[in-house]
């Protein structure tokens, strides 16, 4: 479990493998080594969810399963990429951000990026299957980062970036046509999968129960 708050700068040190068979990811980031790492522990990688099965004074190494580089585009990788880094989560932990699982929905291209005040208005495309979830004003996290939509498009949605987002993370310096890694608000998906499990029922519920719905 992570907060989407990026504490750590990563550079990929060396990628190999392929999207068919897996990729090995090592991932130079000794700020994040120094807060303590272990064998197995769980660290979000541009907000997707890897187990380090190995590590030394400098960096840490993951193995990628093709589910993952299917969603995450990771088989674009190269060597000295910046990648955000969120070590997990622990019991006691201020949650500055939202939950974030670290399970990436889909990747999608930046459409536009422009000045706007001290930060940048960011516009992403919205894929088909994640838009019952993205919300005006909702969470989503993108490349890890805990974010709010400030508005929907007709083609994505936008996020407004503050200049310490900006300096921190990897969206500082992506522009239009990169990609990054989208996940949904999880408290929208399980209401979203509660609302359509009642939608089905015969007869229709009740304004009450669609209510309680979304309460949970």
């Amino acid at each position: 479990m992570f907060s989407g708050l990026i504490a750590h700068d990563g550079r990929v040190a060396s990628v190999d493998g392929d999207a068919r068979s897996g990729l090995t990811l090592v991932v130079e980031a000794p700020d994040a080594l120094a807060d303590g790492v272990a064998i197995g522990d769980s660290v979000a990688v541009n907000g997707a969810c890897l187990t380090v099965v190995a590590f030394d004074a400098r960096t840490m190494r993951f193995d990628v399963v093709p589910e993952t580089v299917a969603r995450t585009g990771f088989g674009t990788l190269r060597a000295g990429d910046r990648v955000n880094l969120e070590l997990s989560l622990r019991l006691g932990d201020r949650l500055g951000g939202h939950l974030v699982y670290g399970h990436v929905d889909a990747s999608a291209s930046i459409l536009g990026k422009e000045p706007e005040g001290q930060g940048f208005r960011l516009h992403v495309v919205l894929p088909d299957a994640l838009v019952p979830f993205i919300v005006e004003k909702g969470y989503v996290a993108v490349d890890g980062v805990s974010l709010t939509v400030a508005s929907l498009t007709p083609d994505g949605f936008t996020i407004a970036l503050i200049p310490e987002t900006a300096r921190r993370t990897t969206l500082g310096t992506k522009g239009p046509g990169d990609r990054v890694n989208l996940e949904v608000d999880p408290v929208a998906r399980y209401a979203q999968g509660a609302i359509a499990a009642y939608s089905q029922r015969d007869p229709a519920p009740t304004a009450d129960e669609v209510a309680w719905a979304y309460e949970i």
